[in-house]
């Protein structure tokens, strides 16, 4: 919210020498964060020109310019005229225009300097409304007897060579607040100075505390029905409408009405419209204009209809849908989205004379659902899906027909409609103890009542408690801690000690917490870096992978309002998201790239679930069936590299990473949580048929796969040939490993080292073979390393031949004898269980 501070010291005392950084310092102080600080753009000399003469000089170009000697009184040191091309032509000789000489700066930093163009010397320049940042008009250049004509005392005075700048308003700074969604009252002129004068302790001037003419009879016909209110709140609650006859339409906005709808961010359009969207930068109280005659019958204010649609101002045509709240003529014809944008069938137009004002109060929710499913946000739904103050509606209203009559010349009806009732705000029963609770700091009893009333409260003392009734431009204070965040605040947030809390004895890290990030730190010491990405993804992925028609992964939640039309859908898998960062990243000019992700999954689709009332708890059957119908989110890890696993240098070559790097990226997640991880050949998309493993948890339940990418995936999505990637179920490993493990007992006893090489079909799995030896191998087996693959001649066709070395020890020194049989045990196993002859 853009907030002037010439307007703001019309609505509270501003110290007159206050600056922007100032009054941003004094709206800090109670809790609204400073944007940005505008104006000041314009530096000097901007003076004021009259016009000596004017020549008009056709160019090669066929365009006309005009070639002037302007009257800049002393204003360019010599006290001569001023030659300045200009290539407007809504002047003439004698008029008083805006002139900015060189030296003089507009927005954007731009300089003006004297300069050779179209065959003169152009020492300045006649300046639009644009140029200043005075508005959108660029047809032509400030004349300012037309633009100065609702400030005729200061036209009066004005004389050649005189400074423009504080007359134009271009040295008056305006302050951009960052409003939060639980303060939509500061969404106005009058929420802001409410809370600059709770800041500096200065009296507030209401501007909605005006005198509401009373109505002498029933006005326009105006019915509310709602068919489907949401919790039980109808979508309209309170329904103003006033009418105005015999305005001229096409009457331009007064200068100053313009001025402020621009330094407030909005483009000024009509005198209709300029005066709804002031009304509304002034009391927070979006309103509606229509034209009178294009309304055929009373308004109806209901749900939509299935299949109706509305051609909006923004000309596009929108289908509505069941939920969507409507202002309906004679409730056939849809005229509006109800606190979001009116219909162009109803739009005032230069031929309008009579025109409805509609103050209304909306339903937050309902708006906020219709701006959402629409996508369509809007000056008057940011506004009300905050929460707009109900009692200031006739009051909005009221200004607004003043302001028509007095600019539009048109009559108001003496008939008014005010319909609907809004309900009072519950009062809070509150313990005046509970600031100083929450805080941690003394916040007596006076103060505590004292600042509830200054932020507009009703209290009532009760004795040991308060009753604590909020205004009503306060729909947020809704409890107790809500009201401790209003006495925190008003005090000052930096008052508010930083206390680093202690931690409760007997509590600390889950193992399921600790054990991720062990994982975590294990994947960096390997080089790798993590990520995070968004988990939305496209079926376009699921494609690029290569899954089948009926693979689970292509299963998933889809969301109702995505951030992006692009990725609609939760991820199923995290490569889904992680290989778009690592192509980002090559891309970019990273060759050799390894990330690593840790996040949650969505596995499956959502079923249909109850919406259950607001307001109140659900019954627990009902909260089971929610629960048990959101879809399981387990925990993944993913792996994804490409480039060098070890660069070049004196000791060689570079070595491009591939699949075994991946596979032991992945063992290590396992043995850093003391879980051995099993692998064994697979095929599973997205990876290579033939450079892909299964990877299992002992007892053989598999919990992802890594290995190498299909070509084809690569290609799909931009990376690198041989890219390898992995992705592991981190909840099942953990789920594993149980309690964390205890460290072995270092034996003194010495190893003892065997070899065995096997040659089996080129069919089965090194990793069986592996399992069976140490199957049989026995107890005493510590650990098993295949060191040698061999393909040839010597082992024949279709074989291979694997060679592992075995060791072994025990409690005591084992003899030659002994390891002899134990390896002979584990050949025989193995020769079992695959078929494996030992060379």
């Amino acid at each position: 919210m853009r907030a002037p501070i010439e307007w703001l010291r019309e609505l509270t005392e501003v110290d007159p020498q206050a600056k922007g950084a100032d009054v941003a310092a004094t709206l800090v102080r109670v809790g609204l964060e400073e944007e940005d600080i505008l104006g000041g753009e314009v530096t000097g000399p901007l003076v004021v020109g009259k016009v000596l003469e004017r020549t008009p000089e056709e160019q090669k170009n066929g365009k006309t310019i005009n070639w002037c000697q302007v009257d800049v009184g002393a204003a360019n040191g010599t006290g001569e005229p001023q030659g300045i091309v200009c290539g407007a032509h809504n002047f003439d000789v004698g008029d008083l225009v805006a002139v900015i000489l060189p030296g003089g700066v507009l927005p954007g930093n731009f300089e003006i300097s004297a300069r050779k163009t179209y065959g003169h010397v152009s020492a300045g320049m006649i300046c639009s409304a644009l140029e200043l940042g005075l508005g959108e008009d660029h047809d032509g250049i400030i004349v300012l007897t037309e633009y100065l004509a609702d400030r005729p005392e200061v036209l009066a005075a004005l004389t050649p060579g005189d400074d423009l700048i504080p007359v134009l308003g271009l040295d008056a700074e305006t302050v951009e607040v960052n409003v939060t969604p639980d303060r939509g009252y500061c969404l106005s002129m009058r929420g802001i100075a409410r809370e600059y004068a709770l800041s500096e302790g200065t009296p507030f001037v209401d501007p909605a505390d005006i005198v509401v003419a009373p109505a002498t009879g029933p006005g326009h016909e105006v019915r509310l029905v709602d068919e489907a209110p949401v919790d039980g709140v109808p979508g309209c609650d309170r329904f103003v409408a006033r009418v105005v006859r015999g305005i001229d339409a096409s009457a331009p906005s007064p200068t100053w009405m313009r001025r402020r709808l621009t330094e407030v961010g909005m483009r000024p359009i009509s005198l209709a419209v300029d005066v709804t969207n002031y009304v509304m930068m002034l009391l927070g109280q979006p309103l509606h204009a229509y034209d009178l005659a294009k309304l055929g019958g009373a308004i109806e204010v209901r749900r939509a209809r299935a299949g109706e649609t509305l051609m909006t101002l923004d000309d596009v045509e929108r289908t509505l849908d069941p939920a969507d709240l409507l202002i309906t003529d004679g409730g056939t014809t849809p005229l509006a989205i109800a606190g979001v944008m009116g219909g162009a069938t109803s739009e005032v137009d230069e031929t309008t004379t009579d025109v409805l004002v509609e103050a209304a109060h909306f339903d937050s929710v309902t708006v906020a659902r219709s701006s959402r499913r629409h996508r369509l946000t809007t000056e008057a739904s940011k506004r009300f899906e905050r929460g707009v103050d109900p009692a200031v509606t006739a009051a909005a209203a009221q200004l607004a027909v003043d302001l028509l009559v007095e600019h539009g010349g048109g009559t108001a009806d003496d008939a008014a409609t005010d319909i609907g009732s809004v309900a009072e705000p519950a009062a809070i029963p509150f313990d005046p103890a509970l600031p100083s609770r929450y805080i941690g700091l003394d916040y007596p009893r006076d103060e505590v009542v004292e600042t509830l009333t200054r932020i507009g409260c009703t209290v009532v003392d009760s004795g040991e408690s308060l009753l604590v009734t909020p205004p009503t431009w306060r729909p947020d204070l809704g409890d107790g801690p809500d009201l401790v965040e209003e006495v925190a605040r008003v005090r000052g947030y930096d008052q508010i000690p930083s206390v680093v809390p202690r931690a409760t004895a007997g509590r600390g890290l889950t193992h399921g917490q600790r054990a991720r990030r062990t994982v975590a730190r294990t994947l960096a010491a390997t080089g790798l870096v993590e990520v995070l990405s968004y988990p939305f993804t496209s079926s376009e992925r699921h494609d690029a992978f290569g899954y089948s028609a009926d693979d689970p992964r292509r299963t998933t939640v889809r969301l109702a309002n995505p951030l992006q039309d692009e990725a609609p859908i939760m991820r199923t898998s995290i490569l889904d998201t992680l290989l778009d960062t690592l192509r980002r990243n090559v891309s970019r000019g990273h060759r050799d790239v390894g990330l690593y992700e840790i996040g949650l999954v969505t596995a499956g689709g959502i079923t249909p679930l109850p919406l259950p009332p607001g307001g109140v708890l659900p019954a627990a059957p009902t909260l089971q069936q929610i629960t048990d119908g959101v879809p399981p989110q387990p925990r993944h890890v993913a792996i994804a590299a490409a480039g060098a696993a070890l660069a070049a240098g004196p000791h060689g070559p570079a070595r491009s990473v591939d699949p075994t790097d991946v596979v032991g990226w992945v063992r290590a997640i396992g043995d850093s949580i003391g879980v051995e991880l099993g692998v064994e050949a697979a095929q599973r998309e997205p990876f290579h048929p033939g450079r892909c493993v299964a990877v299992s948890v002992p007892g053989g339940a598999v919990v992802g796969h890594a290995g190498e990418l299909h070509p084809k995936v690569c290609s799909r999505l931009e990376l690198p040939e041989r890219t390898v990637a992995a992705e592991v179920d981190l909840d099942a490993i953990v789920a594993a490993s149980g309690e964390p493990v205890k460290p072995a007992q270092l034996s003194t006893q010495p190893v003892a080292n065997t070899d065995v090489a096997l040659v089996v079909d080129e069919g089965v799995p090194a990793a069986v073979v592996a399992a069976a030896l140490r199957s049989g191998a026995g107890d005493d087996l510590e650990s098993l390393t295949l060191f040698d693959v061999y393909r040839g001649d010597q082992v024949g066709e279709g074989r291979k031949s694997l060679a592992y070395r075995l060791t072994f020890r025990s409690g005591r020194t084992l003899t030659t004898d002994e390891v002899s049989a134990l390896r002979d045990r584990a050949v025989a196993s193995a020769a079992s269980a695959t078929g494996a002859q030992q060379r």
